[in-house]
């Protein structure tokens, strides 16, 4: 499987999240889509993030975008994750890194000196045709959800 490419379609996609859910990218046409890829569950720069989305869900819900939040934590950690922080939102788990190797976010990284593989945090805005419009990589939480809110609705108006 080929990574996404900025202005083409992104492949069309099943994935499994909490709520007993199933996401497929096909049956989203017609709405913007946010997946924010992010290391891990219930720590804090993920936490952060994730209560950035959820506190500006309805400014997103308005610009017609929903959102998914993308990490290989199993679900029942997500179903956790989701409830604690009251998230609004669906989170996907890919274990199997299906989606984080579509979205090209598995890289190297150093922790405590040692190199190991994870997920770069980033954002991927699709629009409403499906194709990619915007990306951030190697994403800083501060400020960072009102940049993706800022593009969400100005590729909504």
């Amino acid at each position: 499987m080929t990574s996404v490419v900025l202005d083409q379609a992104v492949p069309d996609f099943s994935a499994e999240a909490t709520s007993d859910s199933n996401i497929q990218l096909a049956d989203l046409k017609g709405r913007q889509v946010i997946i924010y890829f992010y290391p891990k569950d219930s720590t804090p720069g993920c936490t952060t993030e994730g209560q950035g989305f959820r506190d500006n869900f309805q400014a997103f819900s308005d610009a017609n975008t929903v959102i998914f939040g993308v990490s290989r934590d199993k679900m029942r950690s997500h179903e956790n994750f989701k409830a604690k922080q009251q998230f609004p939102f669906e989170l996907i788990s890919d274990p199997e890194e299906t989606l984080c190797k579509l979205f090209d976010v598995i890289k190297l990284k150093k922790l405590y000196g040692k190199e190991h593989l994870g997920i770069e945090r980033s954002t991927f805005l699709i629009d409403k045709e499906g194709v990619l419009r915007k990306e951030w990589r190697k994403v800083k939480v501060k400020e960072h959800v009102v940049e993706v809110l800022e593009a969400a609705q100005a590729l909504n108006a």
